[in-house]
């Protein structure tokens, strides 16, 4: 199949589709009813149709048929992901504002990004982990489960489980632990 064939395919298919809802939905403000709505229209053109996903507005999300969303993910306004290499994301998790995830580095040939093509490396975030705003995840590195990445740090190797991971680049500078909290909204305080 030509690529040109392919790629109408993957428009009609994810690109298209996704880019109409965002475009149709993106007036509505980021509240709790309306960031639901987004991500259940989006949710129908994704991959394996994730449960629950509920997206902010001006989300962007590449190469569509590479991304796999769990259940209940929340992406909020501004993330930017890049599944070119493959991106997978777990249950639970929660992407902060402006979040960046790029599965590909770029490469060189005689001195020129421009022809040095791509190397495309698969992300992978564990359930119920929190990437904090402003956080960059590299090509071919795996957030574990439960982790809390601080906010602006960068994301250059693997974490293990559990973990709070803060700076650039990021390093893991001390144990998660839970914390349960009776507040689950806005209208739980007094």
């Amino acid at each position: 199949m030509s690529k040109v064939v392919k790629e109408i395919k993957y428009q009609v298919r994810y690109a298209l589709p996704v880019w109409f809802c965002m475009l149709v939905l993106a007036w509505l403000p980021d509240i709790s009813i309306f960031i639901r709505v987004r991500g259940l229209f989006v949710s129908w053109f994704l991959v394996g149709r994730p449960k629950g996903l509920t997206l902010g507005r001006d989300v962007t999300l590449l190469s569509l048929d590479r991304l796999r969303i769990g259940s209940n993910v929340y992406l909020a306004k501004g993330v930017w992901i890049n599944a070119i290499g493959g991106v997978s994301i777990e249950d639970e998790v929660v992407l902060a504002p402006y979040v960046v995830m790029s599965s590909t580095n770029h490469g060189f040939k005689n001195g020129s990004v421009k022809q040095g093509g791509a190397h495309p490396a698969p992300i992978s975030v564990g359930k119920g982990t929190w990437l904090a705003s402003h956080v960059v995840v590299a090509a071919g590195v795996s957030v574990a489960t439960g982790n809390l990445v601080a906010a602006n740090s960068v994301v250059t190797r693997d974490t293990e489980i559990n973990g709070v991971y803060a700076g650039v680049p990021a390093v893991r500078v001390k144990d998660r632990i839970d914390n349960p909290s009776a507040i689950q909204s806005k209208h739980d305080i007094r």
